[in-house]
């Protein structure tokens, strides 16, 4: 049998830990060393619906990845961007533009503000939906259905995506954050420091803890439990002081329905049945599949006008 070798390649070194005090949202850590047992799925369950119907993000520990296996990961993904000269990157190109194609997304594709283009550069790996079935159950439990509910709407073999995006945010020369008034794109954890709305109208920090996966559920999630599970509002923006300078490094799962899947509610659940149904569309008729849904919010990224809102900034479509 081959032997596995590891070939060597530089290790990625993330920015320093700020010593600033900032103000941290409090968000529950879901342990899935508890995950093996049904008492320990109804634990969890409970807890995933408390996060998601307060704060809308929640951490995940012991979930299988040494700290060591979660180092490499970055490194091997930082190879993607330092490692490959631009006139190869090139090659892999793809037109995320339009939809989240395998391959590279250039610096400069979207407009941030005051004529300002961004500094991300993604790699985007499709399509594997083995990682995320075990959150996909327990988001049906905390619905009181039956725990395959969402993991039949995945399947491995159906037309849908779900993918990896290696993603590098590169510093922002200090005139274009003037220029672009120190608004950074609505991403993921990624980029720089990650931020979220509370329930009481504050932004908070979210807390680098080592080794943690840090989840939230996104539209389809929304769709599909009535408005029960709301994906909260995110943003990145400037880090602190002492870690402005340094590049930042993300690796992020996306995980979606099928692409025929209808983005309707779940009308069968008792908690729906209870609580009552949020309807984004007067009749599910009218509700967007997958494929719709995620193309349309594709295609319009990075393309749509930015509004001030008292003392924030607001996307209008």
């Amino acid at each position: 049998m081959p032997s596995v070798v590891r070939p060597a390649i530089p290790h990625y070194i993330a920015a320093p830990a700020t010593k600033e005090k900032l103000e941290y949202a409090d968000l529950a850590v879901l342990d899935f060393s508890k995950i093996g047992t049904p008492e320990g799925r109804a634990e969890l369950s409970v807890q995933l619906r408390t996060a998601m119907t307060t704060h809308g993000f929640f951490y995940i520990v012991n979930h299988g990845l040494t700290q060591a296996e979660n180092d490499r990961m970055f490194d091997v993904a930082d190879v993607a961007f330092s490692g490959v000269p631009e006139e190869e990157k090139r090659n892999y190109l793809a037109n995320i533009k339009t939809e989240v194609l395998p391959g590279l997304q250039a610096q400069g594709i979207w407009h941030i503000d005051g004529g300002v283009r961004d500094q991300i550069e993604h790699y985007n790996i499709n399509h594997d939906t083995t990682g995320s079935s075990i959150r996909k159950r327990l988001f049906a439990l905390g619905l009181e259905l039956p725990e395959d509910t969402f993991v039949n709407m995945h399947t491995f073999d159906a037309t849908g995506e779900a993918y990896v995006r290696l993603m590098k945010y590169y510093p922002r020369p200090a005139e274009d954050e003037v220029k672009a008034k120190q608004y950074h794109h609505f991403v993921e954890p990624a980029g720089y420091s990650f931020a979220m709305l509370m329930p009481d109208g504050k932004w908070r920090y979210v807390r680098h803890i080592d080794n943690a996966l840090v989840v939230n559920s996104g539209d389809a999630m929304e769709f599909l439990s009535g408005g029960f599970y709301k994906p909260t509002i995110h943003r990145v923006i400037q880090p602190p002081q002492d870690q402005r300078g340094y590049d930042r490094l993300s690796v992020i799962y996306f995980a979606m329905t099928d692409d025929d899947v209808k983005l309707v509610p779940r009308l069968e659940s008792p908690v729906l049945q209870k609580h009552g149904i949020q309807r984004r569309w007067s009749d599910d008729a009218d509700a967007p599949t997958m494929e719709a849904w995620r193309k349309g919010r594709t295609s319009a990224y990075g393309l749509v006008e930015l509004k001030m809102k008292g003392s924030g900034i607001e996307r209008t479509w």
